[in-house]
């Protein structure tokens, strides 16, 4: 009789909901499903090195959503503490806020943080303006991530990173991803040395790429003295004399004066450039426009006159 009652114990009743289900709906029960999730719950990914600026461009996208709403749904992580990780979808979040929407269509979708650190990369570099300094960090995160997935291969996808590697390193994978080498990689990556103010030169165009991968090398110390003598002087570094910097850093031979006569020596082919004191054209601008915003404005303006005059002289 005991064992009769152990038999029946271990029988499984399929429930009714399971036996008059289809195929179709179990599949789709699994599906991700957009959800419309409340902005307050949801924050922006950790060390995200994209800027979202509010732009014209951002005015532009907020108008958009204004009228016909967010189209592409934005993709999420759960947190543990509760509420939601933006992974793929700040701009479109930001846009969303401007538009004075209160929930953005997301799907939400169970992430490790190197799984989402990938996403966030290759989503970002879609766009088809991106900084310098943008790059730099970007290729540093997914990076970091591919290098610790290359250590433990997810065994839902083994071949996320490489199932094997094939003899590769992940920088050269990521190279070949992206469309740069593996050099190339590694240099934008040097650009994460710099202080941000340096940084902030090399996105605005002020400092060219490989001075800036040069000066790099330097020490904080160093940078910021560099940074001084720069707004000082009104000057930049040429790519040799960056180099020059770096090997008399490595000697430990580089100082303010050192900067100040390497700076200010006459360089090959050097232009008499046009300086004006910064004091008598500062108030003209907002506070948060940048060195470049600056020119290009001063720019069109002259532009604007010269046309002007031209006109008058054609009456």
């Amino acid at each position: 009789m005991a064992a009769k009652e152990d038999r029946l114990a271990s029988i499984k009743l399929t429930k009714v909901d399971d036996l008059f289900s289809t195929e179709e709906s179990r599949n789709d029960s699994q599906r991700e499903k957009v959800m419309y999730i409340p902005l307050a719950e949801i924050s922006d990914f950790p060390g995200h090195p994209f800027k979202v600026r509010a732009d014209e461009a951002m005015l532009e996208m907020a108008d958009s959503v204004k009228q016909y709403g967010v189209l592409v749904p934005g993709l999420v992580r759960p947190k543990a503490e509760g509420g939601y990780e933006m992974v793929s979808g700040h701009r479109r979040k930001k846009a969303s806020k401007l538009a004075g929407m209160e929930t953005i269509p997301c799907l939400v979708r169970e992430l490790d943080d190197d799984q989402a650190t990938i996403i966030m990369v290759d989503s970002n570099l879609q766009r088809e303006h991106i900084s310098p300094s943008e790059k730099a960090f970007a290729y540093k995160m997914k990076l970091a991530a591919m290098k610790r997935q290359a250590g433990r291969p997810s065994k839902e996808n083994p071949t996320q990173v490489g199932q094997d590697l094939k003899g590769k390193y992940s920088v050269e994978i990521l190279g070949e991803q992206v469309g740069e080498s593996r050099n190339q990689i590694q240099r934008y990556i040097r650009l994460t040395e710099l202080t941000p103010l340096i940084l902030e030169m090399v996105d605005d165009k002020r400092i060219a790429f490989n001075p800036a991968v040069e000066l790099s090398y330097l020490a904080e110390k160093e940078q910021q003295a560099l940074f001084d003598t720069m707004q000082a002087e009104d000057c930049t570094p040429s790519l040799a004399q960056a180099q020059r910097m770096k090997k008399m850093s490595q000697e430990g031979r580089l100082n303010s004066d050192v900067i100040y006569t390497i700076l200010t020596e006459e360089k090959p082919n050097q232009k008499e450039k046009m300086s004006i004191q910064r004091e008598r054209i500062e108030r003209f601008f907002p506070r948060d426009f940048s060195e470049k915003q600056k020119e290009d404005l001063i720019v069109q303006l002259l532009e604007s006159w010269y046309k002007k005059r031209q006109r008058e002289h054609e009456r």
